[in-house]
């Protein structure tokens, strides 16, 4: 019997790395990007079975980023009205690594799904970052 790694949902992730970019001026939903990424599964013809569980994730996601220094709140002067976030140096490395637009995103991804939930963790990902953008 083998076990298999829990590793984390990373389109949602970089779904929601896009939505603190975008979130001048304007509240920063994660279940609403929890939504738009059912709506684009449901299309690509994926079946999403649960929903309100994405959404659950979603906002356990944004406690880890903000936690996690991947994410903090947008200063007043950029916008900031203290429900959206700027990305810090650490999340647009992270936001690169994953960002599916970009070719050969696959491989940074692996290389955090080695080491499952911890990837997130700062100290995990500060050490794996320089390996995973390695082509």
């Amino acid at each position: 019997m083998t076990t298999q790694t829990q590793t984390h949902n990373w389109d949602l992730i970089e779904r929601m790395l896009h939505g603190v970019q975008n979130s001048s001026g304007q509240a920063f939903v994660p279940r609403r990007c929890a939504e738009e990424l059912a709506e684009a599964l449901q299309q690509a013809d994926q079946n999403v079975e649960d929903i309100d569980g994405l959404k659950a994730q979603a906002d356990r996601y944004e406690a880890t980023l903000l936690g996690g220094g991947y994410i903090e709140p947008r200063p007043e002067a950029d916008g900031g009205n203290g429900e959206n976030f700027i990305l810090t140096p650490r999340g647009s490395q992270l936001l690169s690594m994953i960002d599916s637009t970009f070719p050969g995103e696959e491989h940074p991804r692996e290389v955090l799904d080695q080491h499952g939930l911890a990837a997130l963790t700062p100290e995990v990902f500060d050490s794996l970052a320089p390996r995973a953008t390695l082509v």
